[in-house]
């Protein structure tokens, strides 16, 4: 966690007792336009690539966990608590999930096909190819502060 991070979750807690876990960390694809969805109240789940987790040794996320969202310029701007985490095949994903991303028409066909694109992308750079039931790990979110 970077320097700006840690000061805006220190000054967010101020004298109360902090949980001991808290990430730092920016929306792949486009981190300011997905950021400014989060703090406009629109985007309330992200979702990512189960196999990224493993090959990166790194925990999945729990229902409870704190997240500090950055933009581009890896700066805060909102603090959000993890509601609710599964892993599910994309073909699986539901409508309503694609809805609570918020991104483009919040159709599950824009949800779709934006997050083939990028998982695509993404895989290839690992030597990998996407499939439809490629699993992904889905959370759900409450925003609980906006950093002004």
């Amino acid at each position: 966690m970077n320097e700006k991070a840690l000061h805006y979750w220190n000054t967010y807690w101020g004298e109360n007792k902090q949980p001991k876990e808290v990430s730092a960390w920016s929306f792949g694809g486009d981190p300011d336009g997905l950021a400014d969805l989060v703090i406009k109240g629109v985007k309330t789940a992200t979702c990512s690539g189960y196999l990224f987790y493993e090959l990166e040794q790194e925990p999945l996320p729990a229902q409870g966990q704190y997240s500090i969202v950055l933009n581009s310029k890896e700066e805060p701007v909102a603090i959000i608590r993890i509601s609710k985490v599964e892993v599910m095949a994309m073909n699986e994903v539901s409508e309503e999930f694609a809805f609570a991303e918020g991104e483009g028409d919040r159709s599950y066909q824009h949800w779709y096909s934006v997050h083939k694109q990028f998982f695509t992308k993404e895989l290839q750079k690992i030597g990998k190819e996407f499939s439809d039931d490629m699993l992904l790990v889905l959370e759900q979110f409450e925003l609980l502060h906006i950093k002004r």
